[in-house]
């Protein structure tokens, strides 16, 4: 048996009528419950969105186009943000990384529960002036269905989306992944209804995963009896762009006075970042250094 990894393939089948998507992401899943210290319903619902991600930035069209899911909701977790690019990175948090809850009617890790009613927002940000942004209430919370959900009501694009997560006793990620699997509008009503069929009669994606843990054979069992046809293959990893120049920008921004402020405590300063948790320490000496850039930019701000 060949190592594991992380990767995402693209497909289509029945003559292009159907595209799809698919993705194994146990190790990014696991590097980010590292990062975050999560609980395994934060874990869960951390991975499935940033699965979901992965495949949805795959769509996007430019080096520099960014994806981002923001989920909002009135369940003890409160939300999510997962930002993706189609270059196979991802990254993302949990508002309230340490929730537990009992499991749902079916045994399952109660995500819906955590996050509860609320709204998924998705963000595309393809460097034009303003990002396309569509909204929709969620529908069960599990992700999966609000993203199927999304494509419909924001995109009108026939959609099935599935997403998973299995944990292990110990609370470390055993299976986590998913695929996206969309109809053109020149599908017949034959591949509609077989589609229909195959996508119902699928128990979960962590079962399919169990079996064997690669997107080929998830597409094989969603789109069985359509030979889907492998276009494309990418790795994909859980990343940040975060610098401790990007964060000492950051405090540029506070201006002189609070800078200053800083100074006049005599106190080192510790700056995390959201998305990875790194952790970024600033001195004194090094606020200090930071004071002459702030008078340069104070001026383009008042502007």
């Amino acid at each position: 048996m060949s190592e594991y990894k992380d990767y995402m393939i693209r497909a289509v089948a029945a003559d292009a009528q159907i595209r799809a998507f698919a993705i194994t992401s146990r190790d990014l899943t696991e590097k980010a419950r590292q990062a975050h210290n999560t609980s395994p319903i934060a874990t869960a619902a951390l991975g499935r969105a940033m699965s979901g991600a992965l495949m949805m930035a795959d769509m996007l069209k430019g080096p520099r186009d960014l994806l981002t899911i923001q989920i909002d909701g009135d369940g003890p977790m409160q939300g999510l943000v997962v930002t993706a690019d189609n270059q196979g990175h991802v990254k993302g948090y949990v508002k309230n990384p340490h929730v537990i809850l009992d499991p749902n009617a079916q045994g399952h890790l109660n995500v819906g529960g955590a996050i509860g009613q609320g709204t998924l927002t998705v963000i595309r940000d393809m460097n034009l002036k303003d990002p396309y942004i569509g909204q929709i209430p969620l529908v069960t919370g599990e992700i999966a269905e609000d993203l199927t959900a999304y494509y419909a009501q924001s995109e009108q694009i026939p959609s099935a989306v599935g997403l998973g997560v299995l944990m292990n006793k110990e609370n470390t990620v055993r299976r986590a992944g998913g695929f996206v699997v969309q109809l053109m509008p020149f599908a017949e009503d034959e591949v509609i209804s077989r589609l229909e069929e195959n996508i119902r009669k699928i128990s979960s994606v962590t079962s399919i995963l169990e079996e064997e843990s690669t997107p080929e054979h998830l597409l094989d069992v969603v789109l069985e009896g359509f030979k889907p046809e492998v276009t494309s293959r990418e790795d994909v990893r859980f990343y940040c762009n975060c610098t401790k120049e990007r964060f000492s920008r950051g405090l540029i921004l506070l201006g002189t006075e609070e800078l200053e402020n800083i100074i006049s405590e005599g106190k080192d300063i510790e700056l995390r970042c959201q998305f990875c948790n790194s952790a970024y320490t600033f001195t004194t000496e090094e606020v200090k250094k930071l004071l002459p850039r702030t008078r340069v930019s104070e001026p383009e701000k008042e502007q």
